[in-house]
């Protein structure tokens, strides 16, 4: 596997775990009966993070404000290490995150977790999209003008 697609994977997993349900992750991490043994090299720690913005996703750069987040970093005995931060005060949900990270270095593990944490939970995400895409749609109100006889 190239390093691009390497990077992608873990761009992509890390994404999944930011958006998901500490208590859903908790379930399926269980499910897994997974105990690696490693130690935490920092937090998990709650701080501030500044967000940025563009007008129109091309303008220049405003500060839109701050928010909470919780970062952890764990390094597993055979010397892989992981870094999660998630938005939210929810140190559970970072510390496993940055475990799940860890493990993730392996490709063989990676697959695994890929296939029994990380793909139950995409699925869910995006179907909650869709559904509150159909809802949004639902609601959707179509304007129009009818023309003036005056011209």
């Amino acid at each position: 596997m190239s390093t691009e697609a390497i990077i992608a994977a873990r761009r992509n997993r890390m994404a999944v775990l930011a958006r998901c349900k500490s208590s859903r992750l908790q379930e399926l991490w269980d499910g897994l009966g997974f105990e690696p043994a490693y130690r935490v090299l920092r937090g998990p720690e709650s701080g501030l993070v500044m967000l940025r913005g563009r007008i129109g996703g091309t303008g220049d750069a405003f500060n839109i404000g701050e928010a909470t987040v919780t970062r952890a970093s764990v390094k597993l005995d055979d010397g892989n290490v992981g870094h999660a931060m998630a938005l939210g005060r929810d140190m559970a949900k970072a510390r496993l995150s940055a475990l799940i990270d860890a493990l993730c270095q392996n490709p063989e593990t990676a697959a695994f977790i890929d296939a029994q944490v990380i793909a139950p939970i995409k699925r869910e995400l995006d179907d909650a999209d869709e559904r509150r895409r159909q809802e949004t749609a639902a609601t959707r109100v179509d304007f129009f003008t009818m023309v003036r006889g005056e011209d």
